[in-house]
């Protein structure tokens, strides 16, 4: 069935399977042409203009793919990126997306999003960009995460950053100065320092 599609199917494996729609007509594929690839099952829709080939393998993080390829300037914060590093046992009912201050508020019909406006350093720093399911995905590091999870504690909750943390405390190559380092960025150094103590 792709070799009707061979030309479009080239691009879309150029670009590690996955297109906006804007990309593929940018790249020369028609609107119609890939409409005409979902509905023969070359192409699985993704969410709204985001396509991928469907001969590619199961995604392992099909939420935070659908909403990075989106969102490509925002970065995947709080519960999600704490999930996405193993420091926690809630399961995110959506994907947690940072993004600067000013911006305007992405629209998205799937998968469900959470907006959280950072600015400055607490926007910037920290970010890490691991390549899952064939692309870069914009995330906080482990620590980066823990520090927002003490700065949204009213928001999400203490108890977990507290989890998080003791999670994070557990490993062996955890590194306090980084952690604190983060903790000062946003700034909540002084309502860390307790439980950091009371954890050594």
């Amino acid at each position: 069935m792709e070799h009707r599609f061979k030309d479009a199917v080239d691009v879309f494996r150029k670009n590690d399977g996955i297109l906006r729609m804007s990309e593929a007509v940018r790249a020369g594929i028609s609107r119609r042409t890939l409409y005409a690839m979902r509905d023969e099952g070359v192409l699985e829709r993704m969410s709204r203009g985001l396509y991928r080939l469907s001969s590619l393998t199961g995604l392992r993080e099909p939420d935070l793919a659908a909403v990075s390829a989106r969102i490509p300037k925002g970065v995947v914060c709080l519960i999600s990126a704490l999930a996405f590093h193993g420091l926690t046992t809630q399961v995110p009912h959506a994907v947690d997306m940072a993004i600067a201050r000013g911006a305007g508020k992405p629209r998205l019909d799937y998968p469900p999003i959470n907006i959280y406006w950072f600015s400055g350093e607490a926007f910037t720093e920290g970010i890490e960009a691991p390549i899952i399911d064939g692309m870069a995905i914009r995330v906080y590091g482990a620590e980066k995460s823990i520090a927002d999870a003490f700065k949204y504690r009213n928001k999400i909750g203490i108890g977990v950053a507290l989890e998080a943390l003791r999670n994070w405390r557990a490993r062996s190559h955890s590194k306090l100065e980084r952690l604190l380092e983060f903790a000062r960025v946003c700034r909540v150094e002084a309502v860390m320092r307790p439980y950091l103590e009371a954890m050594a």
